[in-house]
């Protein structure tokens, strides 16, 4: 940009887009924000105090962190007041090799001696909130989770944890070793709370028990993926449905690596069902009790659940039929090709990197059939197990 000759250096600065003065406010602002980080780490309520409002800190105080750290991308100031955009990136210690990355917004003042402080730090518009966003965060440590919950008593956040530390051992047993064999879960104090942690109307997950949250076909380096907890579904539950859930959202945990654009939901969704009911003794009609209804009116599927069938704004019943049908799919592959080939089939699909021909390829190579057999054979299964 060109300035006007002849100016103030004030009316300089300010046609020229206030470049000093802006750069130095940032810089300001990320010292400010990098001592609060210190002081989350460094456990310190006096000097986290002394960078702004200590709301937040108590929330905060139960929750393993190895990493806390923000990094400032604008700052909008108005006088002696600024709005901050900033990433806040977190590492839980034991369980996430990467940090998470969250956006927020910060509002910040500015006292009569020049120094910066922060009002308030809450979550950047359309990103979702963080567990201590919600209240004082609960931590209980099992032996292969975490469980971090919000408005929940230390005995219920016990419940999860044993269930937790079941399922892990379950999925190493039917997937293998290959994974983390740990797992993070969120325990928010209602549907609502669980949709605000997922950036989601709460519309889309009644009825649901929980989801897991993480980065499909990620590398080694990858945060490690949540299991987030709709408290409201999962107290209608009795235990045996407690442990399929919770093993099924451990099983995604553990696949996430193989999961890719190239895995349809029938698979992935069909897959985790499947260990979840593992070695459980589930009948099949107990098990899908909306597909053997349909399949006993004698309406049979013509093909495998799409993607689209797995919606959680779609009927209730509607739903449960795709889930009931990819896990029964899975379960024929286990029971006629073997648990093994299963597995091999999964991470093959995941593999090819795109969808078209992914599970073409993947059951010409590690079944030796094709979908449309395949398709016949699921048919005749439905009728044998669920008619």
């Amino acid at each position: 940009m060109r300035c006007l000759p002849l100016v103030s250096l004030l009316v300089a600065l300010v046609a020229c887009g206030g470049g000093p003065a802006v750069d130095g406010a940032r810089a300001e602002v990320q010292a400010l924000l990098d001592r609060r980080a210190d002081a989350v780490l460094g456990e310190d309520a006096v000097a986290y105090a002394r960078t702004g409002t200590r709301a937040g800190y108590d929330s905060l105080r139960e929750v393993p962190l190895a990493d806390w750290s923000y990094r400032v991308n604008a700052v909008h100031r108005t006088g002696d007041t600024a709005t901050v955009d900033a990433d806040l990136g977190y590492r839980v210690e034991g369980y996430d090799r990467a940090p998470v990355t969250t956006a927020r917004t910060l509002r910040l003042s500015r006292d009569e001696n020049g120094r910066w402080a922060v009002v308030s730090d809450r979550p950047a518009r359309k990103s979702g909130r963080q567990l201590w966003d919600q209240g004082a965060v609960r931590a209980v440590h099992g032996e292969r989770s975490l469980v971090l919950g919000v408005g929940q008593g230390e005995g219920k956040l016990r419940d999860y944890a044993a269930l937790a530390d079941r399922a892990v051992p379950a999925v190493s047993d039917a997937w293998g070793p290959g994974w983390a064999r740990r797992i993070v879960v969120l325990v928010p104090g209602s549907l609502e709370g669980m949709a605000g942690l997922l950036g989601s109307p709460a519309s889309s997950y009644r009825g649901i028990a929980a989801v897991t949250t993480g980065e499909t076909g990620a590398g080694p380096r990858a945060p490690a993926d949540r299991v987030v907890v709709n408290p409201d579904a999962f107290a209608l539950l009795g235990g045996p449905g407690r442990q399929v859930v919770v093993t099924h959202e451990a099983t995604h945990v553990a696949t996430r690596a193989h999961t890719t654009a190239a895995t349809p939901l029938w698979l992935s969704e069909g897959f985790a069902d499947w260990v979840g009911y593992r070695g459980g003794g589930h009948a099949p009609a107990e098990a899908a009790p909306e597909l053997a209804r349909t399949v006993r009116h004698g309406e049979v599927p013509s093909g495998l659940p799409a993607d689209g069938d797995f919606g959680f704004t779609a009927d209730a019943d509607g739903l449960a039929r795709a889930y009931e049908s990819g896990w029964m799919a899975c379960r024929l592959v286990a029971e006629h090709w073997g648990e093994e080939r299963l597995g091999a089939f999964y991470r093959a699909v995941g593999a090819h990197g795109q969808r078209d021909g992914a599970v073409e390829d993947a059951m010409k190579r590690v079944l030796g059939t094709t979908p449309e057999e395949f398709t016949v054979r699921w048919q005749g299964y439905l009728r044998e197990q669920l008619g």
